[in-house]
């Protein structure tokens, strides 16, 4: 899949510079690492939100748009990134040392997820004694699984699988569907997931971001792009692209219902700055 809109005067002058050239294999195409099934990031239908946030870049850079599908498994940037078959992850988290990350482009937070009208209207914490005795899923091996253990509540916890084939399966499509029929009470997703798929139930589940938490790790994290070590150039250009386009990407996030976040933990909303 491609497209060929035209980019920004400083974009273009930048792809044509010798330098950008040789870390590029093709200075014409955005090559993007991606997994093929796994909604709301990404699909090889180009649904996800990184497919139209690629879009959105790759028309700015006056760039036509190409793919590398891959699961996003163990492996993954080996066989995609470091094997130069494309030039740019989407969705890496800062400090990701596997590859070189670009200037976050959002900042998000794990979230605590719950059905509307539940007796845990206004839990915005782990600590909250309403927690206690309740069934909360989480994805195995993930940072929140710390923050339970803190505070207690992993005695009755639903652990879902952290790796899963992404083409067959999904542990947030089935915590939310657990949620819905009552096999457990709340779940604690990525904010990502957790925003996407609570609006997909019927009615929307609530989603609280977990920004408030004391016991146990920090569940904040800033979102980059994901670039080769030795690619300078590129990483620039893309750094000058996510902060010249800063709100188009916030509009994309939240109408995939990504929680979004300022330096203050505050919810960012449409049209809302991201300073």
């Amino acid at each position: 899949m491609a497209t060929g809109v035209p980019g920004s005067a400083p974009a273009q002058q930048a792809i044509e510079r010798p330098e950008l050239s040789i870390e590029l294999i093709d200075p014409k195409v955005l090559r993007v690492c991606a997994d093929p099934h796994n909604m709301p990031l990404s699909t090889e239908q180009g649904e996800g939100f990184e497919n139209k946030l690629a879009e959105l870049i790759a028309g700015k850079l006056g760039k036509q748009l190409a793919y590398t599908f891959y699961p996003q498994a163990p492996g993954f940037v080996r066989n995609t990134l470091a094997a130069h078959r494309c030039d740019v992850l989407m969705g890496v988290p800062q400090g990701d040392d596997l590859v070189q990350v670009t200037n976050p482009y959002y900042r998000t937070a794990y979230a605590l997820v719950f059905k509307p009208g539940h007796d845990l209207e206004g839990v915005d914490t782990m600590s909250d004694p309403r927690l206690k005795g309740k069934r909360i899923g989480v994805v195995a091996g993930t940072p929140p699984s710390n923050n339970m253990v803190v505070n207690g509540l992993m005695a009755k916890a639903k652990p879902y699988p952290l790796v899963v084939d992404t083409r067959v399966d999904s542990s947030a499509a089935a915590m939310t569907h657990d949620l819905a029929t009552g096999e457990i009470d709340a779940g604690i997703l990525w904010g990502p997931m957790a925003g996407y798929f609570a609006r997909q139930a019927s009615p929307a589940m609530t989603v609280v971001p977990l920004v408030k938490e004391t016991g146990g790790p920090r569940l904040v994290y800033r979102i980059a792009m994901g670039v080769r070590f030795a690619d300078q150039e590129w990483k620039r250009l893309l750094n000058r692209t996510i902060q010249e386009n800063q709100g188009a990407i916030n509009n994309i996030l939240l109408r995939f219902g990504v929680p979004l976040l300022d330096d203050r933990d505050r919810p960012i909303t449409e049209g809302a700055s991201a300073k």
